[in-house]
């Protein structure tokens, strides 16, 4: 499956791009024009008040939802009135999601868990196995591939689920208050971890957080309030 799309230019470009809740009186405008740029290979952190539009964002950048009216350009192609059919085989083949509360499956391993997108893809059994332990790898979970969920730590739960985003060899990987859940140390970790993937890895990350010191290990932080975007600065990682 392909988008059609040039190696290239920017990964990510909006252009112009609204999305409108309601009409009238009760119409709301979670994103009111935004303009955002992002380079192959950057480590981004979306920040802004609770209502500000960056969850809103990061659905429309993970072909969750759909602008009302804009463009939106994914590795070179608009995918703006796009099918939903279209958008889901999008998700499947070019994009990893990590989630604050994990969704990992509570009865399966871990090896399980991360074997799941290759499921989808149609991989055979064996290949599934040896690139969801490489992945397990990766994030350094040699050994625990047979644990369940529940024998993990949270820290461990969302290395999985990291994992799991990873082991399809996306081109964006999108984390929704990965750490949220996590104390200060496994949240430091997770964060570690991320930015060595985008390093070393040169995977696109976009990290949607509330939480300063997490978005101090991207190397460019985008502040959304009231739909547009405030302030888009490059950090000290950068």
């Amino acid at each position: 499956m392909t988008t059609g799309g040039t190696t290239g230019g920017p990964l990510i470009r909006l252009r112009g791009v609204f999305k409108v809740y309601g009409s009238g009186d009760s119409e709301v405008r979670a994103l009111d024009g935004v303009d955002l740029t992002i380079e192959r290979g950057e480590f981004v952190a979306v920040m802004g008040p609770s209502g500000s539009g960056k969850s809103t964002c990061m659905n429309v950048l993970g072909c969750l939802d759909r602008p009302t009216e804009g463009a939106y350009y994914f590795r070179g192609v608009n995918l703006a009135g796009t099918t939903l059919d279209k958008l889901a085989l999008i998700r499947r083949h070019y994009l990893g999601f990590v989630f604050q509360g994990f969704n990992l499956l509570a009865r399966t391993t871990a090896l399980e868990n991360v074997e799941l997108p290759l499921v989808y893809r149609g991989l055979p059994a064996s290949e599934r196995r040896k690139l969801a332990i490489k992945a397990l790898a990766d994030v350094g979970l040699q050994g625990r591939e047979l644990h369940t969920p529940a024998e993990l730590s949270g820290g461990q739960q969302q290395r999985v689920a990291i994992a799991r985003a990873m082991v399809t060899d996306p081109s964006l990987l999108l984390a929704d208050e990965p750490t949220g859940n996590l104390d200060s140390s496994r949240k430091l970790e997770i964060m570690q971890l991320l930015r060595t993937l985008n390093q070393e890895r040169d995977i696109t990350i976009v990290v949607v957080t509330h939480e300063r010191d997490v978005a101090n290990f991207a190397s460019r932080t985008v502040t959304f309030r009231d739909g547009r975007i405030e302030k888009d600065e490059r950090g000290a990682a950068a």
